[in-house]
């Protein structure tokens, strides 16, 4: 890894919330940066928010479910930028349908998003990193996957906990290859999204009687933890999952 260039990464699903804010921490410790997104306009929107000259960040379309987006996806931010360093997997749905009421298509399409879209991202990724020598995967699970969910679904609470099982599985395999695979697995987080989906009584009920701390995590320090784990001094630092959840999950 060359110390003097500058370094790039792609975050998935980041033309808002936690995604947008993760860009945000990296364009501010010195990357360039890709938002990807579903939504091809929104991503340019929001690229163009982070950086309107186009230097420091670009957008892309990306459908998760895909393979070969994510080719797309790497090959443009290879040519746009020379090469790439770090791969931020946060697309994911996050419904807060009742358990009995989820149906086998819904199941499906929220575990094939948010845990197939994992995998692919790291397949493609991390072998361009292997073959590079060098790469970092930070991929975003939850604290829903480790005690099954507190307002969110069955399915997502299950492929979050499948990505923690994935983070280790893809650390092992390119471990010798200079690159490190990681989660981070938040408690509920202060993004517009959450507020939308929680009813404010609700939420109110699950900050302050849920949460030690009495307070949703930041998401800047979710970000500040991305750039804290991508670092070259981070080489050792591997199939872990890192929780920021306010004290409601310790081990």
């Amino acid at each position: 890894m060359n110390s003097n260039s500058t370094k790039v990464a792609l975050v998935t699903g980041a033309a808002q919330g936690l995604g947008y804010v993760i860009c945000e921490s990296l364009i501010k410790a010195g990357y360039s940066v890709v938002v990807s997104d579903i939504d091809a306009d929104t991503a340019r929107s929001a690229a163009l928010a982070l950086d309107d000259s186009g230097k420091k960040a670009l957008s892309v379309k990306l459908d998760v479910m895909q393979k070969q987006d994510f080719a797309h996806a790497l090959t443009f931010t290879t040519e746009a930028f020379g090469h790439c360093d770090l791969l931020v997997n946060n697309a994911a749905m996050t419904p807060t349908t009742a358990v009995m009421d989820i149906t086998p298509e819904e199941f499906s399409q929220v575990l094939d998003i948010n845990l197939r879209g994992n995998f692919l991202g790291c397949q493609v990724f991390g072998q361009y990193f292997a073959d590079k020598g060098f790469g970092r995967i930070v991929n975003l699970a939850s604290l829903a996957g480790q005690m099954g969910g507190t307002a969110s679904g069955a399915h997502y609470a299950s492929s979050k906990a499948g990505i923690m099982t994935l983070t280790k599985i893809f650390a092992r395999q390119f471990a010798d290859a200079g690159v490190t695979v990681n989660a981070i697995a938040p408690g509920p987080v202060d993004v517009p999204s959450v507020r939308d989906k929680v009813p404010a009584e609700k939420l109110e009920q699950i900050i302050n009687n849920m949460i030690p701390v009495k307070a949703m995590s930041n998401p800047a320090f979710i970000g500040s933890m991305v750039v804290m784990l991508a670092a070259d001094e981070a080489n050792t630092v591997t199939g872990a999952t890192w929780d920021i959840n306010g004290g409601i999950f310790m081990r």
